[in-house]
């Protein structure tokens, strides 16, 4: 089993900043691949961003392309999501998850899920 705490999460006005970070503690999470995942009130849990267990290679929702960041540091067990130039769309509350499968986009092959930290978007 493994647990995912998510933080990092607040109110901001658009245009601004934030990160969010995502840890695993007592937990290595060196050999998966890491996933954020949002979801609006009404919507469904759509896929924002996906790293490799390498950090090498990232892939993003075109919505956040050129926004968003994805990075990890597996010697400290956290992956991060750097969000820039916030729109009021991205209001949302965001996912961490974990899968050891290579379906980055694929919100039902992650296994594990943090509870998710709430992100607002004031325009």
């Amino acid at each position: 089993q493994v647990q995912l705490v998510e933080s990092g999460g607040g109110w901001v006005q658009a245009g601004g900043s934030l990160r969010l970070s995502c840890e695993a503690p007592g937990r290595t999470v060196s050999s998966y691949v890491m996933g954020w995942f949002r979801q609006a009130p009404g919507k469904e849990r759509e896929f924002v961003a996906a790293i490799t267990w390498s950090g090498v290679r990232q892939y993003y929702a075109d919505s956040v392309k050129g926004r968003f960041t994805i990075s990890r540091t597996n010697h400290k067990n956290t992956v991060y999501l750097q969000m820039k130039s916030l729109k009021p769309e991205d209001t949302a509350v965001y996912y961490c998850a974990a899968q050891r499968d290579l379906y980055y986009t694929d919100r039902f092959r992650y296994d594990y899920w943090g509870q998710g930290t709430q992100v607002t978007v004031s325009s």
